[in-house]
């Protein structure tokens, strides 16, 4: 029987999370957050997305808060101040480049100068094709021009080659991300590869990509050195996830939440089940502890 805590801090993942289908945040949802924010409980955004990514979604559902992003491979606070940091660095990042590369797919690379893509059009394709995933219901050509009007948004940069951002001494790399609309079928391979170096780490948040961090760069040890910033036993604090890349944190929190819509390994790992992320899972999980307060 798992005993009532009181819960101090909520973490929670963004994407088939926090996002519903249409990529932003639910009423439903962003009430809660501001409901548990005024209970004097830290709401924490812990996503594999970075800074840039993020500010807009919270921003628009009128809330503020702390940032684990890219998989906790930078930490902020509410005031977009950077507490933590975990880069590849050059030679490693030059292994992944060269690996990625060999296998023809599309990738990008995040850093601390922001989002790097090498090709606007399989970008905006890209993110079309993960729309048509989470909303069957949308037409690909609507699904394009809604990706191409979303980046406007974003801060991405497009370059020629990834090498100068590589070998640029102002830039760190902090996560790379790799794409294939074919799934694991094509991406346990590399992951398989990606193996070989001990201080990576791969994870994904959803079965289309794979994401590549520093080892240090997890979501459960960024929640767990966040909390202990705060001096928050983990007891006292919940985490909310989907996939594969918030295993981690739903490990170490004392309260964890598994998406109606989350992989099995999650909803095996997870202590209990709340809806799915089109159903404001989020904000009927936070609802519920709040009540038991």
């Amino acid at each position: 029987m798992e005993e009532k805590s009181m819960i101090q801090i909520i973490a929670s993942d963004m994407d088939g999370t926090l996002l519903n289908d249409h990529m932003v945040i639910s009423k439903r949802n962003s009430d809660a957050i501001k409901a548990a924010q005024k209970a004097g409980v830290h709401f924490v955004v812990s996503t594999g997305r970075g800074y840039t990514e993020i500010k807009p979604l919270i921003e628009e559902a009128g809330f503020n808060c702390p940032m684990i992003t890219l998989n906790g491979a930078q930490v902020f606070d509410k005031n977009g101040n950077l507490l933590s940091s975990a880069a590849i660095n050059d030679t490693l990042a030059s292994n992944v480049l060269y690996l990625l590369k060999k296998t023809g797919l599309y990738f990008e690379i995040v850093t601390s100068a922001g989002i790097y893509s090498d090709s606007k059009t399989n970008r905006i394709e890209n993110f079309a094709e993960l729309l048509t995933k989470v909303s069957p219901e949308t037409p690909y050509k609507l699904a394009v021009s809604m990706a191409a009007a979303r980046f406007e948004l974003m801060n991405v940069n497009y370059i020629d080659d990834y090498l100068k951002i590589i070998e640029d001494p102002s830039i760190k790399v902090y996560k790379f991300v790799t794409f294939s609309n074919e799934g694991p079928k094509k991406l346990n391979p590399i992951r398989e590869e990606l193996k070989q170096f001990a201080s990576l780490v791969v994870t994904s948040s959803s079965s289309s990509n794979i994401e590549i961090n520093h080892v240090n760069a997890q979501k459960g040890a960024a929640l767990q050195a966040f909390a202990d910033l705060m001096n928050i036993p983990m007891d006292n604090v919940m985490a909310i996830g989907d996939n594969n890349n918030d295993m981690s944190m739903l490990k170490v929190a004392g309260v964890s939440y598994a998406m109606g819509n989350a992989i099995t390994e999650v909803k095996q790992t997870a202590k209990r089940l709340t809806k799915s992320n089109t159903e404001d899972g989020v904000g009927l999980a936070i609802e519920e502890v709040l009540k038991e307060k």
